[in-house]
């Protein structure tokens, strides 16, 4: 029997209980006669008043009981809705992580695609620049040839050398422009390799805040356990106080138990006796069910 139901039993008894010594008080007052009627009278008003107060703590003993259950029921609960917020924040923050590092992995390669095409860009158009002027230069010369035909070779010639020369000139500018092309490609690789480091930088840190939230998700379980225990704990308390009961009535009749070794333990024994062999849901179990399941798991090793 709870405390709960002992307490409601206790306070259905109180009437009768009551009503019984008011009756012997007033039976005595009844045989005592008319000698010191004031003083018995007296007596039966402080019974009365007593078995008020008696039935008054019984109902606030039942309220008392009443009340306990509920806070354990409201800790169960607080309890498992911690449990459900660490794994919900655990599956965001690796949903957000695994977004970030996609995200950064992109933003990386766009970065090294924007950095080839610009350099593309400023080689084409170097050599588009080099090669008109080039070609600028040269129908210059032509022109001024075809201009003066009649004067004499050695202009011809000179213009040639420098015809040449401006050709030359436009070469150096080509590789010129190929160098600065592949300066740039070098300063883009460079820039990728940096945005490569940030978003490694940026998992590791996201990897770091992981584990964080992990262990403090393992502190709240660690926190939810201890008070499982303590609620245990509290119930074999409770129980511990039945059980003596019924070990001086078995004594007393000459009964003996039949369940085994197992009866003798408390259930915060079986509990840890329960986790040492690997039960699942054993927090959740009764007394009896604690002995079933580990008696179950022993048949099952010794068969296996």
């Amino acid at each position: 029997m709870s405390v709960f139901e002992w307490a409601r039993q206790g306070l259905r008894d109180i009437p009768s209980n009551a009503e019984w010594a008011i009756s012997q008080v007033r039976g005595s007052v009844a045989a005592a006669g008319p000698f010191g009627g004031d003083s018995v009278q007296l007596q039966m008003n402080r019974a009365e008043k007593a078995a008020e107060r008696a039935r008054e703590a019984d109902e606030e003993a039942v309220q008392a009981a009443q009340e306990a259950k509920e806070l354990s029921d409201h800790a169960l609960e607080v309890t498992q809705r911690g449990r459900a917020r660490v794994k919900q924040a655990n599956r965001d923050t690796q949903r957000e992580l695994e977004h970030r590092i996609k995200r950064a992995e992109q933003d990386a390669e766009e970065l090294v695609r924007q950095a080839e095409r610009d350099a593309e860009e400023l080689v084409k158009q170097e050599r588009v620049a080099a090669a008109e002027e080039a070609e600028q230069e040269l129908q210059e010369v032509y022109e001024e040839v075809e201009a003066e035909t009649e004067p004499a070779q050695h202009d011809a010639e000179e213009a040639k050398e420098r015809a040449e020369q401006l050709a030359q000139e436009a070469r150096q500018a080509r590789l010129e422009a190929k160098e600065l092309a592949e300066e740039a490609a070098e300063a883009a690789h460079i820039a990728a390799e940096q945005a490569q480091r940030h978003a490694q930088q940026f998992a590791r840190d996201a990897e770091q805040q992981a584990r964080h939230a992990e262990q403090q998700a393992r502190q709240a379980e660690q926190q939810a356990r201890q008070a499982e225990v303590q609620l245990s704990r509290a119930e074999d308390v409770r129980e511990g106080s039945e059980e003596e009961t019924v070990r001086l009535t078995a004594a007393a009749t000459g009964r003996v138990k039949t369940n085994g070794d197992l009866q003798e333990y408390t259930k915060s024994e079986l509990m840890e006796l329960a986790s040492t062999i690997g039960i699942e849901g054993r927090t959740r179990m009764a007394k009896n069910e604690l002995i079933t399941a580990i008696r179950a798991s022993r048949r099952s090793l010794s068969g296996a």
